[in-house]
This record gives structure tokens, sequence and C-alpha cells, in this order.
């Protein structure tokens, strides 16, 4: 039965032209349950937006393009353009295609608030049933810093050395499950980390700066083990295809899993040090912020202990 859905999946890819950098904006294809989510998640963000200004309030439109755009148009483009189309024929593609759903498209999704957009257009009953769900116990632990950084860090291991892995290319149920899994566990992580929403597990930016910097050798170290695996991952699966109808133009599997290592290498680096370095300009700004707060502050008691001054050395009226 494996053989026959194995060869089913390879006759139906068979016919896939070579793949370039125009593959990426022609090669569309179509996922239900990617397409449905995209849809249904931007829309819904989109009346969101509608609500409020209808009602004459203001929301920053950077929010707007970050979720919509960036945020839920990256999640669109990583599994409907070519990466989608080419990501069961190419492991380099789909590694292309994890990171930006790892790391770029939640990320994008945090900083467009989506949260705190809800707390300010959902209805009464509604909001008391989010606000329960943020100060519950289940979201306490599941933004929980530490934990969180485990199973961000755990995840990709679990996925290309357990069975995981070649499951997602034997069945399309489990391959779009997986697109969806590496969008939440990265939510995870990053949303108390860029800490725009009032979620629970935010904490002091020097440990959110912290958490971005142990990403770097988790990341590099797996790119380094996956570019020098001797075993192929998804088993037989690269192999086959390599010797089916499209042999003529894929690369050698052995070669582009290392392509792949390196790739998974590179930009989980170059993202992690982009982040690194826009929490610490936020970090800047919210110490700045603080400042002008407490010379506020100091200005306000010392305006008020030179009134109570004045007063006491006031003489009486003798009338």
């Amino acid at each position: 039965m494996l053989q026959a859905a194995v060869g089913t999946l390879l006759e139906a890819s068979g016919d896939l032209p070579r793949f370039t950098a125009a593959s990426l904006l022609t090669g569309w294809s179509l996922e239900p349950v990617s397409f449905v989510l995209t849809a249904w998640v931007a829309g819904l963000y989109l009346y969101g937006t509608l609500v409020l200004r209808r009602r004459g309030d203001h929301w920053p439109i950077g929010r707007t393009l970050a979720f919509v755009v960036l945020g839920m148009g990256s999640f669109a483009f990583a599994t409907g353009s070519g990466l989608g189309t080419y990501d069961l024929t190419l492991l380099s593609v789909h590694m292309v295609q994890h990171m930006v759903l790892s790391m770029l498209v939640p990320m994008a999704l945090a900083l467009g608030a989506p949260v705190t957009l809800a707390l300010r257009t959902l209805p009464a009953r509604p909001r008391r049933w989010l606000l329960m769900v943020l100060h519950s116990r289940v979201a306490k632990v599941l933004s929980f810093p530490p934990l969180t950084f485990v199973l961000y860090i755990v995840s990709p291991w679990a996925l290309y050395f357990t069975g995981w892995y070649s499951a997602s290319l034997h069945s399309a149920y489990v391959h779009e499950m997986m697109h969806v899994h590496l969008v939440l566990v990265g939510a995870l992580f990053f949303w108390p980390i860029l800490g725009v929403d009032p979620v629970p597990g935010r904490v002091a930016y020097p440990f959110r700066m912290l958490l971005v910097v142990l990403t770097l050798p988790f990341h590099a170290f797996l790119g380094v083990t996956i570019m020098g695996q001797e075993d192929l991952l998804g088993g037989s699966w690269y192999p086959d295809l390599h010797n089916g109808p499209m042999g003529a133009w894929l690369p050698d599997p052995a070669a582009d899993q290392h392509l792949a290592g390196g790739i998974l290498w590179g930009s989980g680096d170059l993202v992690a040090l982009a982040l690194f370095a826009a929490l610490f300009t936020q970090w800047v700004r919210f110490s700045l912020k603080e400042a002008k707060r407490e010379d506020r502050r100091l200005d306000l008691l010392e305006a008020r202990e030179r009134s109570a001054s004045g007063e006491a050395t006031t003489p009486a009226d003798p009338g």
C-alpha cells in the first residue's frame, strides 16, 4: 500500500519542469488547509481594522501590513507558490519554506498585534472569553519562555530525525499539518519575545535577547548535522524521484541535502541576528521612554514639594 502511494505521488510530480527562480512565481499550486487558513485569518484581521475605522478609532497601518502582507502573505507564498509546489521534490526548496514558516511568518504575525486588535473589537462576552484564555494556566504554561525555547529547538530535530518527515512526504494531510505546526511553534516562541500583544510569558529585554542568541548555535548545529548526514532525509523518496522522469534535471540527493543544511544554518543565523538587532532597538527606545517618564515624575514631585514649602512659609493673614 505504501509503495502504491509513493508511486502515485511520484507520477503526479513527474511532469514538473526544471526548478528555476522564475518557478517561485509561476509554479503555483493549491493546498486546501493553507488556503482556507490564509483567507479566514487575513479576512478576520481586516474586518477588525474596518470595525475600528468605522467607529473612528486609529489602528497603525504598519501592523496591518505586518500581519496581512508580510505574515499571511508569506504563509500563502510559502505553501502555494513554487516553494509549495517543489517542496516535495527538492529538500533545499523545502528548507527555504521551513525557515519562512518557522521564523518570518510568526514574527510578522506577532508584530501585527492581533490579540490587541481582538480585545478592541470583540463584543463584551467574546472579549471576556479571550481574557480568560490569556489569563488561564494553560496559556501561562504554553508561553513559559524556557518551555517555548525547548519546543522551538527540539521541533526541527524531531521533524528531520524521526519518521515524521518521511510521513509528511507520503501524506498530504501530514504535510499540511507540518506547515501549521511550524507556524504555531514559532508563534509560541516569538510572540512573547516581540512583546507587542498583552500575552503571558513576556520577560525583560535582556532575557529576550538572551533567548534569541541561544538559538544561534542550535540552528548552526542542526544545519551542520544535516550537511554531514550520510543517510538521506526522507529515506528513498528523493532517490526515487531522481531515478524517475525528473532525473534529467534533479540534483544529486546528497548534494541537495548538503545545500539544504547550509540554508538552514545560514538563514537561521541571519534572521536571528536581525531579530536581535530589532530587540536591541526596542530596548533602547523603551529605556528612553522610561527615562522621560521618570524625569516627569521627579519634576512633578519636586513641584509639589516646592508648592508645599511655599504654603508653609507664607505668613498667615492677620485679619
